[in-house]
């Protein structure tokens, strides 16, 4: 088994590590040569999506303190819904002119503002929109139609028949298009592939509690099959997650029709587009090749370390009292792809807020909610009212 053997791991990491000469300068920025900020198919009409959704009008506090996966019943998103989720995972939420052109703001942030993963859907028939497989574009807010049909089932044996992916009715991918970000940051690029899907998974599955719609972040899975699915181009995209959303409980999964290779062109993202073989090695060598892989690493959990602590306790307040609670769809436009911080000091209920709402387990195919973590937590407090620097 290929993912066993961590030397290229290793390599990829010690190669790619920050070093004091190479954090203060050595990779300039090629301006004329920067990507375009989104993956931009030719000859494809793209399918608008509604703007006048029900809103999520679910509170923060709300929001972050359900888990998507625990909502019972049958659960099918409308079109309007598919796109108020889109919209707050990966939409443009503020746009503004400069000199060179014209800067996109995202709902949720990106390392450089380069915003290098995209957004696949890969549905059955939902109200106001038809099976299909679709990249979701963010600079026209519309849906490209790659395949027509039902695929699921390709998910579906990709993942070990996974249960909350055979039951819902639209999983989305995640993928890298690793040139947009490695313009910039080089080979360390895939590092921010799984950084930068974090921040928008966060929205995404804020969206999905507050929405009422099941969710769950798929990890494991035959990643040839799915990549094959969505038309990627090889050695320069690959499939980070997948998030099922909805629920169906029983139904069946059909076969679809055959996974033809897609011949679909897109935009030039550059002039000229440079390869770095690092990422595509630790990529491939990474990578699921087999089902019998994928079940071998599901639900392996491993084993927390246990801290004993010595120093003072601090009692923290019962987190969200006193607290102003904007709704979620507030919350993301306010705060945006950038950070406008107050230079003031927080109260200790936000502080304890911050911390309980962002070491809440949340529901994945690797590490269980409620077991141990894999990270230790530790705080540099300098203006926190009621707490000692």
């Amino acid at each position: 088994m290929a993912n066993k053997d961590v030397s290229a791991a290793w390599e990829y990491h010690n190669s790619t590590k920050h070093t004091y000469w190479g954090v203060r300068g050595g990779h300039g920025l090629d301006w004329p040569n920067q990507p375009l900020p989104f993956k931009i198919y030719k000859d494809v009409e793209s399918i608008p999506l509604p703007r006048d959704g029900t809103p999520i009008t679910a509170g923060l506090l709300e929001a972050l303190g359900a888990s998507p996966a625990s909502l019972d019943g049958e659960s099918i998103p409308d079109l309007g819904l598919l796109a108020r989720m889109l919209y707050f995972s990966a939409g443009i939420t503020k746009r503004m002119p400069y000199s060179g052109g014209e800067i996109f703001f995202r709902a949720a942030a990106c390392t450089g503002a380069l915003y290098h993963i995209d957004l696949y859907l890969v549905c059955s028939d939902l109200p106001g929109l038809e099976a299909g497989v679709y990249h979701f574009g963010p600079h026209d807010f519309g849906l490209v139609q790659l395949r027509k049909g039902d695929y699921r089932r390709v998910l579906v044996e990709a993942s070990g028949e996974e249960s909350s992916i055979a039951e819902a009715p639209v999983t989305v991918v995640l993928a890298d298009t690793h040139w947009r970000n490695a313009w910039k940051y080089g080979a360390r690029a895939y590092r921010h592939a799984f950084w930068d899907s974090g921040t928008l998974l966060a929205n995404m599955l804020a969206a999905a509690s507050g929405a009422g719609v099941p969710a769950r972040v798929m990890m494991s899975f035959v990643d040839g099959d799915v990549h094959r699915l969505l038309g990627l181009k090889a050695e320069k995209e690959s499939v980070v997650a997948m998030v099922p959303l909805g629920r169906v409980p029983g139904q069946e999964v059909g076969y679809p029709p055959p996974v033809d290779p897609l011949d679909l062109s897109t935009e030039p993202l550059s002039p000229k587009m440079v390869e770095y073989p690092a990422i595509y090695d630790f990529h491939k060598s990474s990578s699921l090749q087999t089902v019998e892989e994928v079940r071998d690493v599901r639900g392996r959990t491993p084993e927390g370390q246990s801290r004993q602590t010595v120093a003072k306790l601090v009692s923290l307040p019962r987190c969200g009292e006193g607290l102003e609670d904007r709704t979620l769809e507030d919350t993301i436009v306010r705060r945006g792809s950038t950070r406008a911080f107050a230079h003031e000091a927080i109260s200790l209920e936000q502080l304890a807020a911050a911390l309980d709402y962002s070491t809440r387990g949340f529901d994945a195919d690797l590490l269980s909610p409620d077991g141990p973590s894999l990270n230790q937590l530790f705080l540099i407090v300098n203006a926190v009212e009621g707490l000692a620097s």
